[in-house]
């Protein structure tokens, strides 16, 4: 048994040093040519591999109830475009310079986050699947290292090989990457020990039924959210923050902290959830081809939910 574990995990580390060899190799190649290879994929994605078509498209019609048809297939037509961009440009970030990615992922407010660290605060940052939320992870390049820890949480992916590799481009600049179950544990350790941290956490993702709190008005859906981040920053009285993100042309990106509240504690239940929710809301529709339209965002309804908690129906996965 333990000669077949063994065995295994060589096996898996052998397929990682492949794969880490190809991608760095296909990553030298210059942006411009993952574009151009990006337009002839998004055109295979959407016209014949028809990737989540159905689940974008009802997204953005239910979103858009009063949009023209023909802007909402605009829309559509556009996030696959930048759907295939992000892959690609995932692809580069692998080897990208770090003068490139200064030019092509810019940060504004960092000037506000200093301020908390200075006064020995760690953050909190919410951002959504908005933009090229990968880069964001080049958040240590803006900073002084001295001031503050850059971190951000995720959830280990299921194939070892793609999850250390993901692993390697967010660390790439001087990340910490924190798995969610170990979060409470490492960011206590951080502020023991006087570090401030800068935390990410990606929040619009739809929760599983038993972690489902507070419900909002987003995009013309009755959207349940994430509030686990909100109890997190709460309980280590972080400052609050915001990322709002811009697509300005493509391959290039500018985001922008704002801050939400330096008196968390103070605050009423789900209420910094709600801001969250709704400045993800604004970012999106001042530019909605640039968030993640193909996932479920709404397959758990508010009805489902309430037929749950108060009649005691077994809940769907």
């Amino acid at each position: 048994m333990s000669y077949n574990k063994e065995r295994y995990h060589t096996l898996k580390q052998t397929a990682y040093y492949i794969l880490f060899g190809v991608w760095y190799v296909a990553s030298l190649l210059p942006m411009w040519f993952w574009h151009a290879v990006s337009s002839f994929v998004s055109v295979i994605l959407f016209y014949v591999v028809r990737y989540r078509r159905e689940v974008v498209h009802e997204n953005i019609e239910s979103s858009f109830p009063d949009m023209s048809p023909r802007k909402r297939w605009m829309i559509e037509r556009r996030f696959y475009t930048h759907f295939s961009d992000l892959l690609f440009e995932s692809v580069k970030y692998f080897s990208i310079s770090k003068w490139n990615l200064k030019r092509r992922m810019k940060f504004k407010g960092v000037e506000l986050l200093e301020e908390s660290f200075r006064k020995g605060r760690s953050c909190g940052v919410f951002l959504g699947h908005y933009g090229n939320w990968e880069w964001i992870s080049s958040m240590p390049l803006w900073i002084d290292p001295k001031l503050c820890t850059c971190a951000q949480l995720y959830h280990s992916l299921e194939n070892y090989v793609t999850d250390q590799l993901v692993l390697y481009t967010r660390r790439r600049w001087g990340g910490v990457n924190i798995t969610m179950d170990k979060s409470i544990k490492y960011l206590v350790q951080y502020r023991n020990e006087g570090k401030p941290v800068l935390v990410g956490f990606i929040a619009d993702q739809a929760p599983f039924w038993d972690n489902i709190y507070f419900w909002s008005d987003f995009l013309h859906h009755e959207t349940p959210w994430f509030t686990g981040a909100e109890r997190i920053m709460q309980k280590l009285d972080m400052d609050v923050y915001y990322l709002d993100v811009r697509r300005v042309k493509r391959g290039y990106y500018v985001a922008e902290y704002k801050r939400i509240t330096t008196e968390p504690k103070n605050q009423e239940q789900f209420w910094i959830t709600d801001q969250y929710a709704k400045m993800l809301e604004h970012t999106i529709m001042r530019a909605p081809s640039y968030w993640l339209w193909s996932h479920r965002r709404w397959k758990r309804t508010k009805e489902e939910w309430l037929k749950i908690t108060h009649g005691g129906i077994k809940p769907k996965s």
